[in-house]
């Protein structure tokens, strides 16, 4: 009797790695680039919106309106992309997964252009209205570029994969960071080159990443072309031999067809997928709410009260994204290893223990001078524990805990909270800081804790299991039983909702 070989492990062929790279640098890479391209040249910036309004009204812009006009600038950009992320689903169940992530380059080349000319057209109201387009961007790659490599990737490498969503924002933001600095662009000459480049790597997707195959769980589910699937799995896996996937997509594919798709507002009430919608919620509240955002903002205050000179504090900034690049490659090359939990506990538990030293070495640097040093220390050391699990973990593990009739909702329902709560944090924290001073990374050490204990207590290991055997397990804690289909023991359970439901 012929014994069967074990299944084969997937590796990272060159088509699967170049649709990668295509598919990360194009769109990830638009969300770090944006967050972080205004921070260094804002006096630059703020420099023309003034002048600007003198030449339009003959008087300078008060500080009340620079400061409104200012706040607007950054503030539309999450604004967009909560907008971007409610898009998201309709678009990805329509146009497909790498159809989305074409389609959305019109919203990085418009404002591109619209922020290269505003120089010359004399409107910053262009450079506002760009922010607001390049926010819509953000939040469709921030949902759709996971979904696209998650369900490329061969279960073994998912999570090498996941992380790339997050590699390359932090490889944006780093770039941003290098691009701004006042010897390169950051200058009154050079800001609108600066601002236009983010159009670059989505012309370079639009020539790229349509050789490369949509997603084949798509292609099969979602569009019902079996041979199509075959075809981009055999490109992507780099043999011939891809039955055994085919027929867990199958399998999938007839619950699906006998119970329709999965709405938001199903997700809100399908008690078999309860627990994977808070985990989703938590794990992203816990994302921003941590303080990540909180700590970049008040970065700059740090290091001058550590005596880092102001025209130096822009090369320490550099260097802080050197840590986040450094420890999200070292994320990335791990969570297959260490698996997805300890790097989201061990994240977090840095995170924690770093604001809690941060508090107490702002309250005594006044009295012991050497503390202020250890404040630059805590921000690094911050910065390098969300780097290994808070930041990029969370997008492989959304992936992974929803099953493709659900996936597209619950990305809504994700990126809706990403980016409501990163507003919130940027809004609210000046006005916290103001108030409780030091105190005011306390409550991000509390939020780190409580989101640790929900990862121990509530979210399973999911590294090397197919979607089938994680959504199982979390089936036992939703209280409900998942059968096996009949001769598919490694099929997808079917936990579609009994009602058919729209995209939204």
């Amino acid at each position: 009797m012929e014994v069967p070989s074990p299944p084969r492990k997937g590796r990272l062929s060159p088509t699967l790695a170049l649709a990668t790279l295509s598919a990360a640098f194009g769109s990830a890479f638009q969300y770090g680039y944006n967050i972080a391209v205004v921070n260094t040249p804002h006096k630059v910036l703020k420099a023309f919106y003034n002048d600007t309004y003198f030449a339009r009204h003959g008087t300078p812009l008060g500080e009340t309106h620079m400061l409104l006009l200012w706040s607007c600038t950054v503030a539309v950009f999450p604004l967009g992309g909560l907008l971007g992320s409610l898009l998201v689903g309709g678009l990805v169940d329509t146009c497909g997964r790498k159809g989305t992530l074409l389609i959305n380059n019109i919203f990085a080349i418009v404002p591109a252009i619209l922020m290269g000319v505003s120089k010359v057209a004399k409107a910053f109201e262009l450079i506002i209205l760009a922010r607001v387009l390049l926010g819509v961007c953000a939040g469709i790659s921030y949902s759709a570029l996971p979904m696209y490599l998650g369900e490329l990737a061969p279960k073994n490498l998912r999570g090498t994969l996941g992380t790339m969503t997050e590699v390359f924002v932090i490889v944006g933001v780093f770039l941003a960071q290098i691009f701004s600095l006042q010897a390169i662009l950051g200058n009154p000459t050079g800001w609108p080159v600066l601002l236009a480049l983010t159009g670059v790597p989505a012309l370079l997707q639009l020539l790229s990443l349509p050789v490369f195959p949509e997603s084949p769980r798509y292609t099969l589910i979602q569009r019902g072309d079996e041979d199509a699937a075959r075809r981009a799995l055999r490109r992507l896996r780099g043999w011939a031999d891809v039955e055994d996937e085919i027929e867990e997509m199958r399998v999938e594919d007839q619950a699906e067809r006998a119970e329709g798709r999965l709405s938001v507002l199903n997700l809100f009430t399908f008690r078999p997928l309860h627990w994977q919608l808070i985990s989703i919620i938590v794990l992203m509240a816990g994302q921003q709410l941590s303080g990540v955002n909180a700590i970049n903002y008040y970065a700059d205050t740090i290091y001058t009260v550590a005596g880092v000179a102001a025209n130096q504090s822009q090369y320490v900034t550099v260097g802080a994204g050197v840590v986040n690049i450094v420890m999200t490659g070292v994320s990335a090359g791990t969570v297959e290893w260490l698996g997805r939990r300890l790097l989201l506990l061990v994240g977090y538990g840095i995170c924690g223990s770093a604001c809690l030293v941060l508090t107490l070495a702002l309250l005594f640097q006044s009295a012991v001078p050497g503390l202020s040093y250890l404040s630059v220390v805590c921000v690094f050391s911050y910065i390098a524990g969300h780097s290994i699990g808070p930041s990029p973990v969370p997008s492989v593990v959304r992936t992974e805990i929803f099953l493709q009739s659900s996936r597209p909702a619950a990305f809504m329902v994700d990126g809706a909270v990403h980016w409501l709560t990163n507003f919130i944090v940027g809004f609210v924290f000046p006005s916290v800081q103001e108030a409780m001073g030091a105190y005011s990374f306390i409550p991000f050490a509390a939020i780190c804790l409580l989101t640790a204990v929900y990862i121990y207590v509530v979210i399973p290991e999911t590294k090397g299991q197919t979607f089938v055997e994680i959504n199982r397990i979390f089936a036992k804690r939703n209280g409900v039983e998942i059968p096996e289909p009949e001769g598919a023991a490694d099929a997808e359970p079917h936990t579609s909702p009994p009602t058919k439901g729209t995209s939204f």
